[in-house]
């Protein structure tokens, strides 16, 4: 089974996230033993944030680092691990919330689109919207 980045290489719908976590040298990191958590904002999440403000994150590793590690929690959370709790504290140190509405489950603003992409090292979930820690 391929690691988080594998996959996510893989898949052209994370082509920016995967340019930024090159960017941020957490390649090594999120190919590591694990276990990881990624909620993994596509490119249409990344293309919806203000102009520039990918260029500008890209060009200020440490800014770019800790909005990349908010989409990070250090364990395995599948689906019902995610909902079952209304906060995760990410690998940035801050926590994201969740909130099921339904059948949606958001993500602080933003929502799972696609639920449990399991990995040898974790699992990943697509989010509409990229998280800005605080």
């Amino acid at each position: 089974m391929a690691t988080i980045v594998e996959i996510a290489a893989g898949d052209p719908r994370f082509s920016t996230l995967v340019t930024a976590v090159t960017a941020a040298g957490l390649v090594e990191t999120l190919s590591g033993a694990g276990p990881f958590t990624v909620f993994a904002p596509t490119n249409d999440a990344f293309a919806a944030l203000p102009a520039g403000t990918v260029e500008s994150l890209l060009a200020d590793i440490p800014k770019l680092t800790a909005v990349l590690t908010y989409h990070v929690v250090a364990a395995k959370a599948p689906a019902a691990v995610v909902i079952s709790a209304p906060s995760h504290k990410t690998v940035q140190g801050s926590a994201i919330n969740v909130k099921v509405d339904g059948d949606k489950v958001m993500i602080n603003d933003a929502q799972v689109i696609v639920a449990d992409i399991d990995a040898s090292n974790g699992v990943i979930h697509a989010i509409d919207k990229v998280l800005i820690p605080a």
